[in-house]
């Protein structure tokens, strides 16, 4: 791909991501620091003890991610499909259960940069799966499921390409 292609797409996933709240933008990150190891989320993240109590239940789901990366089932079988959907649904629904993802297009940006582009077949069915669960409060289920368009749900083919653009935390400047 050229430069100016790739320039393109990396502009467009950082529309995106400005698109989403400041809750979203923050959960985004902080997933991301965790997920990816990149920082010690606890030092960064934690504003009181409810966040330091998210922020370790969340480095606990998250271990499923490892397994996760190496596993995805072939397209085409129904070889080890229960595994590796059982574990992402799980994930996925700790994440939507935090109330801080609105939608599929803020999950789907957070998970395809946790599991890369491979995993980008399976995120309708587990944010559906995930959204549609008890754990979710009847009123977070049904704006979820509102917020996969038919287009995303029933997509005939997904991109290859890995995401560019992987927001980080950014100190802010003193006065």
């Amino acid at each position: 791909m050229s430069n100016t292609g790739t320039a393109s797409l990396t502009i467009n996933e950082l529309r995106e991501f400005a698109s989403f709240s400041p809750c979203e933008q923050r959960y985004i990150k902080r997933s991301l620091d965790i997920g990816l190891g990149r920082q010690d989320a606890f030092k960064l993240w934690a504003r009181d003890a409810a966040e330091i109590a998210s922020i370790r239940s969340q480095y606990v789901a998250y271990q499923e991610l490892k397994a996760l990366r190496t596993t995805p089932p072939d397209q085409t079988s129904f070889e080890g499909l229960e595994n590796f959907m059982g574990k992402l649904v799980r994930v996925s629904a700790f994440d939507l259960a935090q109330e801080r993802l609105t939608s599929f297009s803020s999950y789907r940006f957070l998970y395809e940069r946790l599991l890369g582009a491979p995993v980008r077949p399976w995120l309708p069915s587990a944010f559906c799966a995930a959204a549609a669960l008890p754990q979710i409060r009847p009123n977070r289920r049904k704006d979820l499921l509102h917020s996969i368009s038919e287009a995303a749900a029933t997509a005939p083919g997904w991109s290859d390409r890995e995401p560019f653009f992987f927001p980080e935390w950014v100190e802010k400047e003193a006065a």
